[in-house]
């Protein structure tokens, strides 16, 4: 069913789009759903910048729905509530992340795992349940299922909360499940040091582990350690930081979106250590089975989180006062920021300020 003939598609929206793979984004006008018994009504403060954004509009895994409105690291404020909502009310402080709708009904969406959910649908460039394509958070307001909405905690300012809907999340889930949360005084590798793996660093350094970075970038060593309180820092073009790490790390987490080898990560793990892989590069990574076998080696992977899990990493952040480091955009900065992104020139997650206000 194409968008224009869902009937209660009527409310206008502004917001910024891709057009096609040039990937340009434009200010775009498109209708939004009435508010539904189930959903709540955001006005969008804030929308974090992904590297996902990128891949979607530049359409570089070939399935983008032209025209797409990126976004799913959104913070702002509920303006309205279905008659269905308890747990939120007019004014709330809230999050949209990747997640927009799932089937509700197989084991993975009973055990609030619904981020595997083979029916699971995104934020944007996904098809929500009346058959209507998802438009994200590059947009002036958003309706969401209120069950695929959480609370931001009052203490984190929504700019720099908004990208832990995403990034945050996404290294909070696996961190939980190699039981990093609540147990302390660990060895844990943090791969890569940008939109991930910074946060990576504060939440593992928040639950009391000693942390060590590992990046090809001599320049990032004093980031790592200085604003970052990261404990130590390989360089893992340098073979003899590489030898002497080896053995060191009871957990690393791979935030390295670009192609790599494993073979010299897996080395670094203790005996029965977990390397979890939460970076997407977009061809096979090489992965040697030597390093497995005599170390007892396992490799995971992780997406994303449940709304259970997005819900408790928002809790834990704002216990421990965690925020993303961010550099704030107006939305006609859009572009620049994508061309900045695609080097890797951001410390450490561009946010497009939507609503042209003040830190709330």
């Amino acid at each position: 069913m194409a968008l224009e003939s869902t009937p209660n598609h009527t409310q206008s929206v502004a917001g910024w789009a891709a057009h096609d793979s040039s990937g340009k984004i434009v200010p775009y006008i498109f209708k939004r759903r009435e508010n539904g018994v189930n959903d709540v009504s955001i006005k969008v403060m804030y929308c974090g910048i992904c590297h996902t954004d990128l891949h979607f509009a530049k359409n570089d895994w070939g399935i983008t729905m032209y025209p797409v409105v990126p976004g799913h690291e959104i913070t702002g404020v509920i303006t309205k509530v279905g008659s269905n909502v308890t747990k939120f009310k007019i004014g709330d402080r809230v999050g949209v992340g990747c997640l927009a709708a799932s089937c509700l009904e197989c084991e993975f969406c009973q055990n609030s795992q619904e981020n595997y959910c083979d029916q699971i649908q995104f934020t944007y460039n996904g098809i929500f349940w009346d058959g209507s394509v998802t438009y994200g958070g590059y947009s002036d307001m958003v309706v969401a299922d209120h069950r695929y909405v959480v609370h931001v905690p009052d203490n984190l300012p929504m700019d720099a909360a908004a990208p832990l809907l995403c990034a945050g999340v996404t290294v909070f889930t696996p961190m939980k499940d190699c039981q990093l949360v609540e147990s302390p005084g660990k060895k844990v590798g943090v791969v890569g040091l940008g939109g991930l793996g910074h946060v990576s660093v504060k939440m593992a350094k928040a639950f009391g582990h000693h942390v060590t970075v590992i990046s090809t970038s001599p320049s990032k060593e004093n980031e790592a350690k200085q604003r970052l309180g990261a404990d130590s820092f390989i360089l893992s073009t340098n073979d003899e930081q590489m030898q002497r790490g080896k053995r060191t790390l009871d957990v690393i987490l791979d935030t390295v979106s670009a192609q790599h080898s494993l073979g010299p990560i897996l080395e670094l793990l203790k005996v029965n250590g977990t390397l979890a892989l939460v970076g997407a590069p977009d061809k096979p990574i090489e992965l040697p089975s030597f390093p497995l076998i005599f170390g007892k080696r396992s490799v995971k992977g992780s997406m994303t989180g449940s709304m259970k899990e997005t819900q408790e990493m928002m809790d834990v952040c704002g216990k421990h006062n965690i925020t993303c480091d961010v550099e704030l955009i107006e939305p006609d900065q859009i572009n620049q920021a994508f061309d900045r992104l695609a080097r890797n020139d951001v410390r450490y997650r561009f946010v497009i300020d939507i609503a042209g206000n003040s830190k709330l």
